[in-house]
């Protein structure tokens, strides 16, 4: 073999296992799958309080990026999934609906969370989208979605205010005081 060829092989060689590489980081790397009690309770906004209240759910199973109490990536990573033998029009009549819920996708391999099923169905008006826990981390809100078969699905989404900051504008004055960068 000459130079040459020595140096395809090498480059390609190289650009392969960087692929490997990034494809495992994206998909694998640092996710964790939560059971029940990590994941904790599903509360959704009551319309009498504004407060979160729990529903009754069962069958919780989540995903993120945090280990040993460490946040590897942002805070919208939250990924859950749950049944619930409350109706939906209980839910609808008792929980604040949420009109901008957008479901975000996740890793293939967390196979109960299927975001663009749940998003064709909030579109269509299948399943109800409701307020979670808003700021659970600055700018971000809790979100949940449910079937009338009883199928939930929550996320982390990013409100005004999360997404003012990270475009780098001035948030909303209706929002709270962002954080303060450590140095």
């Amino acid at each position: 073999m000459n130079a040459t060829r020595l140096a395809i092989i090498a480059i390609l060689g190289s650009g392969l296992l960087a692929g490997v590489g990034m494809i495992y980081l994206q998909s694998y790397a640092g996710w964790a799958e939560l059971d029940a009690a990590q994941v904790g309770e599903i509360q959704l906004q009551s319309v009498a309080t504004g407060n979160l209240e729990p529903i009754l759910a069962e069958n919780v199973k989540g995903l993120d990026t945090v280990q040993d109490g460490v946040r590897l990536s942002g805070a919208i990573s939250f990924r859950a999934c749950f049944t619930t033998p409350q109706s939906l029009a209980m839910l609808t009549e008792t929980y604040v609906i949420a009109d901008n819920a957008e479901p975000l996708t996740t890793v293939g391999w967390f196979d109960c969370y299927d975001a663009r099923e749940v998003g064709r169905a909030l579109e269509t008006g299948e399943a109800v989208a409701f307020r979670g826990a808003e700021n659970i981390s600055y700018g971000v809100d809790r979100m949940a979605a449910v079937f009338p078969d009883g199928r939930g699905f929550v996320w982390h989404q990013l409100n005004d205010c999360g997404e003012a900051l990270f475009a780098g504008d001035t948030p909303p004055e209706t929002c709270p005081e962002p954080p303060v960068a450590e140095e």
